[in-house]
């Protein structure tokens, strides 16, 4: 199952930073779909602990970005829609705190290089 997630502040009318990222819950990657403000590669590697969900380059265990509140229940089935977030931003000293949204749900399995069917 891939998600498709919204990344940013509690304002985005005054920082502008943002991400669209797709996360594949079965291969445990993580793709950029659009970005802004937001200090990312294009893909990396998932890491969950609970429902703190990590998103770290390739073959790292530091996270770029924190999702927390991410919960799919045994079933695939997304029992949250948003939460809090945090993200590194090179150009600021201190990590930023917002939020995520989900924003489609892709049960299919396809690779993850594939973009989404609209």
């Amino acid at each position: 199952m891939r998600l498709s997630i919204l990344i940013n502040t509690s304002d985005p009318t005054v920082n502008h930073d943002y991400a669209v990222l797709w996360l594949d819950t079965i291969s445990h990657a993580w793709t950029s779909q659009d970005r802004r403000g937001v200090e990312l590669p294009s893909s990396g590697d998932i890491r969950e602990d609970g429902h703190i969900m990590s998103l770290c380059a390739r073959g790292s265990e530091q996270p770029l970005v924190t999702l927390y509140g991410v919960r799919v229940d045994r079933h695939g089935n997304m029992t949250s829609a948003q939460g809090q977030a945090k993200w590194i931003s090179h150009s600021r000293p201190e990590e930023i705190a917002g939020y995520w949204r989900l924003q489609a749900v892709e049960r299919e399995s396809s690779p993850l290089s594939t973009p989404p069917r609209r």
